[in-house]
């Protein structure tokens, strides 16, 4: 039996504009049409219609194209797509796809969607969001929590579409903002290529044997809880403790994404009651133990690749402002004229000492604003490492300056990918990376 036949299909998101330009390598059809499409094009919107150019003669317009490859090694490239959106890392580059590529009309731009196997999809991830050279174990551990993210996110979006109440991602009032980032920002497709779901990079991003031999072996392996697909998240380093789901995204409660420690014991001369300042203060301005705290460069190559190793402290980390700085900065991502800002006052912190609540006192204005992505947007001209920080403030020579001493880079929910790559290089099992982030769920093989 042929198995990739079980494998869902799936819609990427790859990238949108005003014009796209998409090179195809072999031959596709398009629409079903007995038309063979080859070589360099140009797809613009034209008064709500997608125009096709080629060699600047129009070939075929509408406002929802399918281009089918004529073969199994056909592929095409698309240019100029932007990864690392309003991160550090930002850049354009040309990625290459197998599989069909739609154009659709979405916000008065064209969408570029790539269609292909969940499988197929699962060997770029997992070579695109770590170095396709890491430990078997780390990419078996990675390539069943990727699955299982996409599943429940499908699964998700059917319940919603379903639901006569309005997915809510954002509260406001005159004096707080609570925002999360998550299932709202994809209407027309299952998953985006980028930071915000999971880095896809077609096969633009080198694959190796083992990466295949890993998906192969773990082939449509889920994490279950309670019979459910568990919503599988992860980030690069949890700074030595998990947060929970609900401090970064809606108020849900999944058992499975708790608060844990990411060692084999509790660290030493710490409080782990990380809600409490005082108890977070110490953690975060300490070096505890904990698996994802590593220098090791042969584990960090493992989950970082050429970009991300552009980021060098991330287990623990300081930035500085001056008040202008801050001031200006704020303004400029919150769209909030606060003023001069004098105070950042941590208000609620999670399980792992993210700030859930910060009260910014300006002297035009003062407000609250969380989730934990929104207090990283704001403090940071791409996106602060993590929530988790202090702030000390001091004078020198007149200038008084913020400094955000931090811990941990990103939501730090799930499996923490530094960490799992230390296990990995322990010599643990995969499964036992599984059980270590996600307690009480199931490996269960779904197709």
């Amino acid at each position: 039996m042929n198995r990739e036949k079980q494998a869902p299909e799936i819609q990427v998101g790859i990238v949108s504009g005003k014009g796209l330009t998409v090179t195809f390598n072999n031959q596709f059809t398009v629409n079903g049409l007995n038309i063979p499409i080859e070589g360099e094009l140009t797809a613009v919107l034209d008064d709500g219609i997608i125009t096709v150019k080629s060699n600047g003669s129009v070939l075929l317009s509408g406002s929802d194209l399918i281009f089918t490859p004529l073969s199994e090694s056909a592929s095409f490239t698309l240019h100029s797509v932007t990864i690392g959106v309003n991160f550090h890392w930002q850049r354009d580059e040309d990625q290459t796809f197998k599989g069909k590529l739609k154009f659709i009309v979405e916000d008065d731009k064209v969408t570029a969607i790539n269609i292909l196997s969940l499988e197929d999809y699962l060997i770029s991830v997992i070579s695109s969001e770590m170095s396709a050279t890491s430990s078997k174990q780390l990419l078996k551990a990675h390539a069943v929590i990727s699955r299982s993210w996409l599943l429940a996110q499908i699964d998700k979006n059917k319940l919603l579409e379903s639901s006569e109440k309005k997915y809510q991602n954002y509260f406001r009032s005159d004096d707080e903002i609570t925002r999360w980032y998550d299932r709202e920002d994809h209407a027309n497709f299952d998953v985006c290529a980028d930071d915000h779901c999971q880095r896809y990079q077609g096969i633009t991003r080198a694959s190796t044997r083992l990466v295949e031999e890993v998906i192969n072996e773990t082939y449509g392996e889920v994490l279950t809880f309670n019979d459910s697909i568990c919503d599988a998240r992860f980030s690069k380093c949890c700074g030595g403790v998990t947060e929970i789901f609900e401090n970064a995204w809606e108020p849900v409660n999944h058992p499975y994404l708790t608060k844990l420690v990411d060692n084999n014991a509790d660290p030493e001369g710490y409080s782990l009651d990380l809600e409490c300042e005082e108890g977070a203060m110490k953690w975060i301005k300490g070096n505890p133990d904990a698996f994802c705290n590593t220098t090791d460069a042969e584990v960090l190559r493992q989950v970082l690749n050429d970009y991300d190793q552009e980021t060098h402290d991330f287990f623990r980390w300081e930035v500085k402002y001056t008040q202008d700085e801050l001031s200006n900065l704020v303004r400029e991502r919150t769209g909030i004229d606060f003023g001069i800002i004098h105070e950042l006052t941590p208000l609620t912190r999670g399980t792992s000492g993210r700030i859930t609540r910060l009260e910014i006192t300006g002297s035009e204005k003062s407000m609250i604003i969380g989730k934990e992505l929104e207090i990283r947007k704001a403090l940071s001209k791409s996106h602060l490492y993590s929530s988790a920080f202090v702030v000390e403030k001091s004078e020198d020579n007149g200038v008084i300056l913020f400094r955000l001493k931090g811990a941990g880079w990103g939501h730090g929910v799930g499996l923490c990918q530094i960490g799992a790559a230390v296990m990995g290089a322990k010599g643990y099992q995969y499964d036992e990376i599984l059980d270590h982030y996600f307690r009480g769920a199931s490996l269960t093989k779904r197709y």
